[in-house]
């Protein structure tokens, strides 16, 4: 937990600290002034937060995933008989993808089954699996999976999810703090002309930073089910339909959801996962169905 926090902290202040030097360095003065809003400077203010912020979150994340998640990494030239195994199945279907360099590779103990990609672009990407997927999964379904996060990489996916994610920031601070302006302004008429915003301003723009996030986040989570489409279909050709199917369908099965749930305390990174059984809404599932993906890879093969 300690480290979680600090991770957090550390994430958080290097953002403000770097919002701080930028805005410094370009003169963006304050976005509230006394005649009111400054529409552009809110807009620059919201866009730096928003995207600055997402792309640090981005260059951090194998770091992050390697220390949140406890990776352990597989060094080339000191390998075991199973970490061999794994790598060269990596190795191999990087080389089927195209990718110019060959990611990192590492496991975590956990007793779900699952893999995830992370990592900034294709010449710096880390690929992880379970234990418990290398323990429940045979070679052909250990590949499937392995291609699927291939794929991700290939896709640039983390990328995309990076540029959607500061565009949606950006998008609800400024909605926030307009929305928050103008209902503070409606409650302070009458009272005090000149007063401006006043405390009530602060209270609103952190409310509605929540709700609008959260609407944001549908935005996300409908890239991300789609992205994950898009990774099944890539894992089907790297490692053949069939496998695909069969690897989804293992990943569907009782047991594996059991194990996932139990596994709740690396949620920070469900997102990247290849599977994730979230009780959400719809609306802000990050994973589509394993019935609704299985039918997609159906599809292809008619």
């Amino acid at each position: 937990m300690f480290k979680r926090v600090l991770l957090f902290l550390a994430t958080n202040l290097l953002v403000m600290a770097t919002i701080s030097i930028v805005m410094s360095i370009f003169g963006i003065k304050p976005y509230l002034t006394a005649h009111g809003i400054n529409y552009e400077s809110l807009l620059v203010f919201c866009f730096l937060w928003g995207m600055i912020g997402a792309f640090i979150s981005l260059a951090m994340s194998k770091w992050m995933a390697k220390h949140g998640m406890g990776l352990q990494m597989i060094d080339p030239n000191n390998m075991n008989a199973q970490e061999a195994e794994l790598y060269n199945k990596v190795k191999l279907l990087a080389g089927r993808a195209g990718l110019p360099t060959m990611p990192e590779v590492g496991v975590y103990n956990a007793p779900e089954m699952n893999a995830f990609a992370t990592g900034p672009n294709q010449r710096n990407a880390l690929v992880a699996v379970s234990t418990g997927l290398l323990n429940s999964m045979n070679d052909a379904q250990v590949e499937a999976v392995l291609g699927h996060e291939i794929s991700h990489i290939k896709n640039g996916d983390m990328v995309t999810l990076t540029l959607i994610q500061g565009v949606v920031n950006a998008f609800a601070m400024f909605l926030s703090r307009i929305v928050a302006y103008a209902i503070a302004m409606a409650m302070n008429r009458g009272e005090n002309e000149n007063s401006g915003p006043g405390f009530i301003y602060f209270i609103l723009t952190i409310v509605f930073d929540i709700v609008f996030t959260l609407l944001g986040s549908i935005v996300v989570a409908a890239f991300t089910r789609w992205r994950e489409y898009r990774a099944d279909a890539g894992g089907a050709r790297l490692a053949g339909t069939q496998n695909m199917i069969s690897a989804l369908e293992r990943l569907g099965q009782p047991a594996a959801v059991e194990a996932e749930v139990a596994s709740k305390s690396q949620a920070s990174i469900q997102i990247m996962k290849i599977s994730s059984h979230n009780r959400w809404l719809g609306l802000f599932a990050t994973h589509p169905s394993i019935p609704d993906r299985v039918a997609r890879l159906q599809q292809m093969e008619r």
